[in-house]
Formats: structure tokens, C-alpha cells, sequence
């Protein structure tokens, strides 16, 4: 068995237990997963703090919380920025053109790279259809300072 974070294209978190990755994949073309919190079906998987392996960088992300027994905790607002600047970083911005520029990569038109960009439903749902896996997550607002 094998869990994956969640998140539907309203923005609801939540957890799915799978037999395997392909079993996931199945369901996930066929509409059979859906949101407990609005049975939005259109879901993806997000990235999950157990598949995060730790370094260095990570201690400046933790504070111990009183009382807890499990640990450091991840300052979630921290982590955000830290895999928002990752991502700014190292993944080509392609803009508005995310879909097609992913779609060119998909079928070997354009030599794989990491890329980032915004898109329309219709734009993810297309990808979906195709198999093409993307992750979605919001962009946290910048100090302006």
C-alpha cells in the first residue's frame, strides 16, 4: 500500500491510500478518487512532507514544539517559500504557454526539462487526458520588502 497527498482543483487537501502507483494512475483517469470535502473528482497529487528527504537546509525550516514527542515540526509558510524558490530557481518559466510547451515535452518534440507556468482548467484537464503529470500548488505572496 502506498499513500499519496491529494488536493482537488478547489484547493482541498486530503489523503488517498492506493495498492500501488499504476493502481493510483487508474483511478485517478477513470474519476474514481474524489474530495470528501466537495466530490470534485478533477484530483492531483501534491507533494507530501514524508517525501522530503532531509539536509541541512531543513533546520533552519523546524522549530521543536513544546510537549511534542515526534520531533521537529516544518514551518509550513517556510516551506512554501523554500520550494517556491526552488522551483523559481531551477524550472524554465514558460508563462501562459505551460500546457503546450508540456505537451511538446510529453511527446518528444522538445528535449525534457523542468518547466513552470500557469494554465486554464481546460489546459490541465487536456494534460490529464494525456498523461501528462504536473503538480499544481499556489505561489506564496512575496514580502515586498
Amino acid at each position: 500500500m502506498i499513500a499519496y497527498d491529494l488536493q482537488c482543483q478547489n484547493g482541498h487537501c486530503f489523503e488517498g491510500w492506493f495498492e500501488d502507483a499504476k493502481a493510483f494512475k487508474k483511478q485517478q483517469k477513470t474519476n474514481l478518487i474524489a474530495c470528501p470535502v466537495c466530490d470534485d473528482t478533477c484530483v492531483t497529487r501534491i507533494p507530501s512532507t514524508f517525501a522530503i528527504k532531509g539536509t541541512p537546509a531543513l533546520k533552519n525550516m523546524t522549530a521543536q514544539q513544546p510537549g511534542a514527542g515526534d520531533g521537529p515540526q516544518v514551518d509550513p509558510q517556510i516551506m512554501a517559500r523554500a520550494i517556491s524558490e526552488f522551483v523559481e530557481n531551477n524550472f524554465d518559466n514558460v508563462g501562459s504557454d505551460f500546457a503546450s510547451e508540456a505537451l511538446k515535452i510529453h511527446y518528444g518534440v522538445k528535449e525534457p526539462r523542468s518547466i513552470r507556468g500557469v494554465s486554464t482548467i481546460q489546459e490541465e484537464e487536456t494534460l490529464r487526458k494525456e498523461g501528462v503529470e504536473f503538480i499544481k500548488f499556489p505561489v506564496p505572496v512575496r514580502d515586498p520588502s
